[in-house]
């Protein structure tokens, strides 16, 4: 369909955008891939759709997908005028098989990244990676040998370094961006407790902040933590034992009745956390106000 040859190794694809051919009429593909993906794209005339967010690739540079996610892809109408340019590698995991690459793949957290959270590069970014997946683009087009496989995997390997450097700068250069959302997080926090979530749905979750925060929990985390030095699990629980401290300070409920008004299912995991983080049990501080 989009007039591209066989790939050259079984489990490994590399593609240059700039070789695809466009459909002028809308074209839908819906699939759920059994590979990894490495995006790297400027102009392309469509619209991705990861999980629930929608993504124009004219707006990002590159993208990370997982295997076994549903990627929704859907081509434009419009007569599309600017040269399309960059590369889609593919990695089969069973290419990483019993090498370190596939136990610390995991460690890039941008792979379960929401699409919208793409990694912007700045000019001379652009020009490291794309050098990278030139180098990467020649062993994939010469002839596989011994040596083939760990050359590849060098190169994925130091692309990976590469986006975990760049998204690290991206967080700190959108200062304006990360402090609204740190803003946005302590409110959603605030409001939790206040309006009474937390008697009625538990404990608040990474999963709940990231979903009303239109962001996925990998990227808020790390965003925070770049931020705050504080991941959003470690808001939360300072979130927690800052109005525990209120409640044991100016109410006479229990620990057991401020427990459940917190979210907790047993008192003994409130009071556990509580001394954790505050080095005295609840009711040790408690008699601190009643002396």
């Amino acid at each position: 369909m989009r007039g591209l040859s066989k790939p050259k190794h079984p489990l490994v694809s590399l593609i240059d955008y700039s070789e695809i051919a466009h459909e002028s009429t809308v074209t839908e593909i819906n699939t759920v891939p059994e590979f990894y993906a490495i995006g790297f794209k400027k102009n392309i005339p469509g619209k991705f759709r990861y999980g629930q967010s929608n993504f124009d690739f004219d707006e990002g540079v590159m993208s990370f997908f997982s295997p076994n996610q549903v990627i929704y892809y859907e081509t434009l109408r419009e007569k599309h005028e600017l040269q399309s340019s960059g590369w889609l590698l593919f990695i089969h995991p069973d290419f990483l098989w019993n090498t370190n690459l596939a136990t610390e793949i995991r460690n890039y957290d941008f792979f379960g990244y929401a699409i919208n959270e793409g990694l912007f590069l700045s000019v001379d970014e652009e020009e490291i990676m794309s050098q990278v997946f030139e180098n990467i683009a020649k062993e994939y087009r010469s002839k596989i040998d011994e040596m083939s496989k760990s050359i590849i995997l060098a190169q994925v390997e130091l692309l990976l370094k590469y986006a975990k450097r760049f998204y690290k700068r991206q967080f700190i250069t959108r200062d304006k961006t990360n402090n609204s959302i740190l803003t946005k997080t302590e409110k959603l926090l605030s409001d939790y407790f206040s309006k009474g979530l937390s008697l009625k749905n538990g404990l608040p979750s990474v999963e709940y902040i990231a979903n009303e925060l239109h962001l996925s929990p990998n990227y808020l985390s790390n965003l925070l933590k770049q931020t705050t030095g504080k991941s959003t699990q470690v808001h939360i629980h300072e979130k927690l034992i800052e109005k525990a401290k209120e409640k044991l300070s100016g109410s006479f409920l229990t620990v057991n009745e401020i427990a459940y008004e917190l979210g907790f299912e047993r008192p003994e995991s409130f009071s556990r956390l509580f001394k954790d983080k505050t080095s005295i049990s609840p009711r040790e501080f408690r008699k601190k106000f009643q002396n």
